[in-house]
């Protein structure tokens, strides 16, 4: 019970400084998104690559230097987390933070249904009913806003891929990132040496206080990666499949109460079926997990 409650708190608090990112990219401005992302990139690589060292875990590295697939699969979520980071960046600086939250909202919805389509799993009747929901709100959205909303699809679509790699790849958190940071480093640090040479960059050309917000980049994205990694182990996926929609709640919020974003009709309706879908989606997953359990505690009774 104990290390239930202590996962909880991790996973709460990971969730929670997600869900605070909104109030931190603005504050890197005049940085543009491109500039802020290799800035993360850069920073998260030298805090990982501190952590294994202070850890002394370098046995992953060889393995995964002899092991081409893994290698593939670290690249391919390399450049989905890059691109999921970027979008999400440029949008919340761009005023979009109410369309970030909704991508954050349907990734499960997004998660399963590439899991039917690339790993030929099987949807139940509940689960069809929620993404039949999720798709019907997109489509509301795109119709009554004469858009399709890009930016929460594009969140959606590439965090689901990064998690469906990560699954593929089977390596702890830290060990992970080191390795996508590793691939996306070059790219990183050309795009900021090159602005740096042309005098337009931010970092030391800024007021201070954006240049030291830019260095700590690494940290904001290490620290909550870190208490979820923690946190993981100690908590069935039921509850981490109920804590991860306090980050997108939170953006919501914010999009709406802090930064004064507009809801129209048809965002509002929109909102609503997905909301709708996920308490379909999250009451299917609670009931079968329940399920699952006592068909675990049968079997164990009859051995």
């Amino acid at each position: 019970m104990a290390d239930r409650r202590r996962g909880i708190l991790l996973g709460l608090s990971a969730y929670v400084l997600w869900g605070l990112f909104p109030l931190y990219w603005p504050l890197l401005k005049p940085a543009g998104a491109l500039e802020i992302l290799a800035h993360r990139i850069t920073w998260s690589f030298a805090l990982i690559v501190l952590v294994v060292v202070v850890r002394r875990r370098w046995a992953w590295v060889g393995a995964l230097l002899a092991d081409r697939r893994r290698l593939l699969l670290i690249m391919v979520a390399s450049v989905a987390i890059a691109l999921n980071w970027g979008v999400y960046i440029w949008g919340v600086n761009a005023g979009y933070v109410v369309e970030t939250s909704l991508g954050y909202f349907i990734n499960p919805l997004v998660t399963v249904c590439l899991g039917v389509v690339l790993l030929g799993e099987r949807l139940r009747r509940m689960q069809w009913v929620a993404v039949g929901l999720a798709v019907l709100a997109v489509v509301v959205m795109t119709v009554g806003t004469g858009r399709p909303p890009w930016i929460g699809l594009v969140l959606a679509f590439s965090f689901a891929t990064y998690g469906l790699v990560k699954k593929q790849i089977g390596m702890p958190a830290v060990e992970s990132l080191a390795g996508e940071t590793t691939f996306l480093l070059l790219p990183a640090l050309a795009l900021l040496v090159g602005l740096q040479l042309h005098g337009t960059g931010t970092f030391g050309h800024a007021p201070w206080h954006v240049s030291v917000l830019l260095g700590l980049c690494g940290l904001v994205t290490a620290v909550p990666l870190l208490l979820f990694g923690a946190a993981a182990p100690l908590l069935p996926l039921t509850t981490i499949g109920l804590l991860q929609y306090v980050t997108p709640i939170m953006q919501f919020l914010l999009g709406v109460l802090v930064f004064g974003e507009t809801m129209p009709p048809a965002r509002w309706a929109g909102f609503v079926l997905v909301w709708a879908a996920l308490v379909v989606f999250s009451a299917d997953q609670l009931r079968n997990g329940l399920a699952v359990r006592e068909a675990a505690r049968e079997g164990a009774a009859l051995v």
